[in-house]
């Protein structure tokens, strides 16, 4: 078996919690699922029309999370720090079962799936992965925002940069080659905001389960959670976080240099539409044995089931 070979947990991976917009507790399940199935949600708290496929194309709302929704207008919120521990840890097929319409925030990042993941552990198939290489260079800008996607040989890279006017915040800018480096900091930073947003997030009706146990608030020049920050750059980590999860809504491992500056779900979204637009802008590749070295993943902490 292979770490190029496609992979799904190995056996059910239960967890509850609180959306962080909906407020609502929510029990999820992750199973597994045979080769060449992909990543599905299921509502089972509805009977008909409710597997719900994490594609780009699908995306219906990007407002403060990534929201999907199938033909028949059922919906799946708050899925990027799930999908990004997916595509960090390399799980390409799983049926993913909830009982409402959002994703546990669990603590604000992905620390919680990434460990039941890892401690239950994976099932190698004999069918080998696909990937994304991109071809041509892909950019956007919106105001002061911009990303762009190019060429690389063999690396998954993302370089992620913001701004902010907050003392405590001010400019972050990390990067990280997905497949090579340890991802232990991307997968524990939380999601954050200013203490002064709080107020416009109940006038948009979100935000009603959050909490300081599931999220980073900043007021002026103080941290308000009790013990502080998780690593130097967790502001920044956790926007590489939602990324990676994002990314993961093209169906695939991507072999490419991200760069963005003041993005987010919004623009990470278009940025694969213009992207998947042109044919000639990426290839579909079957990756078989030797055809990518072993640093293509990191699956180091993770154990094979026989």
């Amino acid at each position: 078996m292979s770490i190029l070979t496609q992979k799904t947990v190995s056996k059910k991976i239960s967890f509850s919690g609180i959306g962080i917009h909906t407020g609502q507790n929510v029990n999820l399940k992750i199973l597994p699922a045979s080769p060449n199935t992909g990543i599905i949600f299921k509502r089972v708290d509805l009977k008909k029309n409710n597997l719900v496929y994490p594609n780009y194309l699908n995306v219906t709302d990007t407002t403060l999370c990534t929201t999907i929704s199938n033909q028949y207008g059922v919906k799946v919120s708050t899925i990027e720090h799930l999908m990004g521990a997916l595509y960090g840890i390399g799980v390409d097929n799983a049926f993913i079962e909830l009982d409402a319409q959002e994703v546990p925030i669990m603590d604000g990042s992905a620390k919680e799936f990434v460990d039941k993941i890892n401690s239950t552990g994976l099932v190698f198939s004999n069918h080998p992965i696909k990937i994304i290489k991109i071809n041509n260079q892909v950019s956007l800008n919106e105001n002061d925002k911009f990303i762009s996607i190019e060429k690389s040989n063999v690396a998954g890279e993302i370089e992620f940069e913001i701004k902010y006017h907050n003392s405590i915040i001010k400019n972050q800018k990390n990067k990280v080659n997905v497949f090579e480096d340890n991802l232990k900091d991307i997968f524990n930073s939380r999601t954050f905001c200013l203490y002064e947003d709080i107020e416009k997030l109940k006038k948009l009706n979100l935000g009603k389960g959050g909490s300081l146990d599931n999220a980073i608030v900043v007021k002026e020049n103080e941290i308000l959670n009790k013990f502080g920050l998780r690593n130097k750059y967790e502001f920044v980590n956790h926007k590489i976080l939602d990324c990676m999860g994002d990314l993961f809504l093209s169906g695939y491992k991507i072999i490419g240099s991200v760069k963005c500056s003041q993005g987010g779900h919004s623009l990470t979204n278009k940025l694969l539409r213009k992207v998947f637009s042109d044919s000639s802008n990426y290839s579909l590749i079957e990756i078989k044995g030797k055809q990518l070295p072993h640093t293509f993943a990191n699956y180091q902490n993770l154990k094979s089931i026989a």
